[in-house]
């Protein structure tokens, strides 16, 4: 399950003209059934939403971490991307880390979500990825994340509709919602490069 691959094969569904604007696209997924529609510039993703259950604070966790103390520590284990999530105090915490990624690779899940409320009003939390163990030390923008993160962030701040921010280098915006047992993750895609085969 993989928000980037979703996101960008839809988006070139429609751009290359193979579905029609306002048709749907449907994929089939180890995660289940993903779909995309389309709205203006804007993609959005039907997952499946991701239950954060919490958990002590592996010791290894928090090394990686640079010694950081969460506010909360949590795992989705059993989902098909199973990670930690770890709340920290401020966005400042979340943006300065530089996590130990040899160590990280030794923990028994796939990655580690780091996330805090924003410091912009306009936004409701940010976030980091990393995922050393699958040979990404940090995912710029990570839909398959925000599965997780969204009902976490729900429940916290009690609102339905909210922003993300996925603040790594490279970063970007996500709008994302839920209801019941699938979030909505709305982002961009641009084609940036096509390709042809040529047969001799």
């Amino acid at each position: 399950m993989c928000g980037h691959a979703t996101l960008a094969s839809a988006h070139v569904l429609w751009s290359e003209g193979y579905l029609a604007p306002d048709q749907a696209a449907r994929f089939q997924s180890r995660g289940g059934s993903l779909t995309a529609t389309k709205q203006g510039d804007w993609i959005t993703l039907n997952f499946p939403a991701e239950t954060i259950t919490v958990t002590p604070a592996d010791p290894v966790l928090i090394d990686c971490l640079d010694g950081v103390e969460p506010l909360f520590v949590g795992q989705n284990l059993g989902a098909p991307n199973s990670n930690y999530l770890v709340e920290l105090a401020a966005e400042e915490e979340v943006r300065s880390l530089q996590p130990d990624f040899a160590l990280m690779k030794t923990l028994p899940m796939m990655g580690v979500i780091v996330t805090s409320r924003a410091d912009d009003p306009t936004v409701d939390f940010v976030s980091r990825y990393f995922v050393p163990s699958a040979g990404v030390d940090e995912d710029p923008v990570t839909g398959s994340a925000h599965c997780a993160l969204t009902p976490y962030w729900q429940g916290k701040l009690g609102k339905t509709d909210l922003l993300a921010h996925q603040v790594s280098a490279r970063g970007g915006v996500l709008k994302v919602s839920g209801e019941g047992d699938r979030v909505f993750i709305s982002g961009q895609a641009v084609t940036v490069l096509k390709g042809q085969f040529q047969v001799n």
